[in-house]
């Protein structure tokens, strides 16, 4: 019975993931920020947002997107550009809330939930670290004389675990300091802190393109 990966390059591919996934950079830092800014329940939503941008990446690589990203860049490039001034605007927006001490939210949480959703995906489909990934990274692991369907379905299982179980991490830890500094004295650096989480992420995505 042919198995429908390669269990050697399917190990290797587990052990490049697990360092890109640790690797702090866009997707991390927003995690970090919504569970400081918008607590535990917002995390587990912005997580599950960019795991379903990863998805549609991996649904489009199936499909010969990531071949035509390469072959007309510029569509990509307008992708990654709005999604970084996307990101960019909610850090302005949290640093201006800071200057101005705007009093908490009174939004209700799950309106605050489906956002936290909205933006996750749009930050990771609009992260060049995904392009990167599928055009140089996952190549080498696929094997086109074995089912691709079952490759990638393997390779997406693997892939969006690891990045669920550490931007999980990573949102729960901007959670917990964001419980521990509950004085009004540090909301205002909490937002300035979280605006400026944002804009780095949204300089990374533009710089890494």
């Amino acid at each position: 019975m042919t198995l429908p990966v390669d269990p050697h390059k399917y190990v290797t591919f587990l052990g490049i993931m697990a360092v890109l996934a640790v690797t702090p950079g866009p997707a991390n830092l927003f995690a970090i920020a919504t569970g400081m800014h918008r607590g535990r329940a917002a995390v587990i939503r912005g997580v599950a947002g960019m795991s379903c941008a990863t998805l549609v990446w991996f649904i489009g690589a199936a499909l010969g997107l990531s071949a035509l990203v390469t072959a007309f860049p510029q569509v990509f490039r307008i992708l990654t550009y709005a999604g970084a001034a996307y990101v960019a605007w909610l850090g302005l927006s949290s640093i201006l809330s800071g200057i101005r001490n705007d009093p908490d939210s009174k939004t209700p949480r799950t309106h605050l939930e489906r956002s936290a959703f909205r933006d996750g995906f749009a930050v990771q489909l609009s992260n060049p670290k995904a392009l990167l990934f599928f055009t140089a990274v996952l190549p080498p692991f696929v094997d086109l004389a074995r089912p691709l369907p079952l490759q990638m379905t393997l390779f997406a299982a693997a892939t969006i675990g690891m990045d669920m179980i550490t931007m999980t991490a990573y949102g729960l830890g901007g959670a917990a300091l964001a419980v521990v500094m509950t004085r009004p004295d540090f909301r205002r650096g909490f937002r300035l802190l979280v605006g400026g989480l944002l804009i780095t992420a949204a300089i990374l995505i533009a710089m890494r393109h």
